[in-house]
């Protein structure tokens, strides 16, 4: 059973489409021949993000999500944490200003990490990226 959860702990997101995230979301996962299970996106500042990033991974920097992975077999589930302060501005430094666009693109990153990809390395960071860009293309 497809469960899409979305949770916003101390920002707004105008115009947010729960059911088109998890429509989307779903046929991202389907495309991998994978099940969703309990997948809950939480959407915070930077502040936030940054003391869950020392708090769980013991990591004092910046990031756009942190991925818990309880992914069980083929059957996909686990929790993400996004700065929609990082989305807004990489929308700006790096991308055409369209916060949609990035946002999109890093709640698919953070799935794509449930499904099995890494970034850790040069190799993987490319494979991740043409991941991320042939799932936009699904919405």
């Amino acid at each position: 059973m497809n469960s899409f959860s979305y949770d916003f702990i101390d920002v707004k997101i105008p115009d947010f489409d729960s059911e088109f995230f998890g429509l989307w979301l779903s046929k991202v996962l389907e495309s991998y021949e994978k099940e969703a299970g309990d997948i809950s996106y939480y959407f915070c500042s930077d502040d936030k993000l940054l003391e869950l990033n020392i708090e769980l991974l013991d990591h004092d920097f910046y990031t756009d999500i942190i991925t818990l992975d309880f992914v069980v077999g083929n059957v996909i589930s686990g929790e993400m944490y996004v700065s929609y302060d990082r989305i807004k501005d990489n929308a700006k430094e790096f991308g055409n200003g369209v916060v949609f666009d990035e946002l999109c693109r890093v709640m698919v990153h953070g799935l794509l990490h449930l499904v099995g990809f890494n970034d850790k390395t040069e190799e993987q960071e490319k494979e991740m990226r043409a991941e991320e860009t042939k799932n936009l293309i699904l919405r």
